[in-house]
């Protein structure tokens, strides 16, 4: 880490879910894991709108971090309707997941949990449910980057 940054341990209480975000473990490294994780959504119909790599744009700064991407995914004709009844859900959409390393070396998968963005963006509860799916989807990705 360079100009001042601060090291810090990633050590949640629940591992599963902290602060409205679901973490997964991963087995692979931040660049493996995008791949596998980009692959598996791909085969599920899902579009991939951007990936977003932290570490290289801070090394462009002169700065230091640890591996750090977000993809941003999604399907339009299941987020449009949301973002209609929802208009703030817009800022958390298209879905993201986010591939980092801690500082103990191990790679995480964190997304937000669909419970709290219906309730962050009061979603009507049959509109609701289309956030648990995009989940749904996920973690069924998601396996691909914890099983292999």
């Amino acid at each position: 880490m360079s100009r001042g940054a601060q090291e810090s341990v990633f050590m949640p209480s629940n591992p599963e879910l902290t602060n409205g975000l679901i973490h997964l473990k991963s087995n692979y490294s931040v660049s493996e894991t995008m791949a596998r994780l980009e692959a598996a959504l791909k085969d599920r119909g899902l579009r991939l709108f951007a990936r977003i790599d932290h570490a290289a744009a801070a090394a462009e700064a002169g700065l230091e971090v640890r591996p750090t991407q977000v993809l941003l995914f999604g399907n339009p004709m299941v987020g449009t309707p949301m973002m209609l009844a929802a208009p703030t859900l817009a800022i958390d959409l298209p879905f993201r997941a986010l591939i980092w390393e801690d500082a103990t070396g191990q790679v995480w998968l964190t997304y937000n949990a669909p419970d709290y963005l219906a309730s962050r963006h009061d979603v009507p509860d049959p509109l609701a449910r289309n956030l648990n799916g995009l989940v749904d989807l996920l973690q069924k990705a998601a396996k691909a980057v914890q099983n292999g």
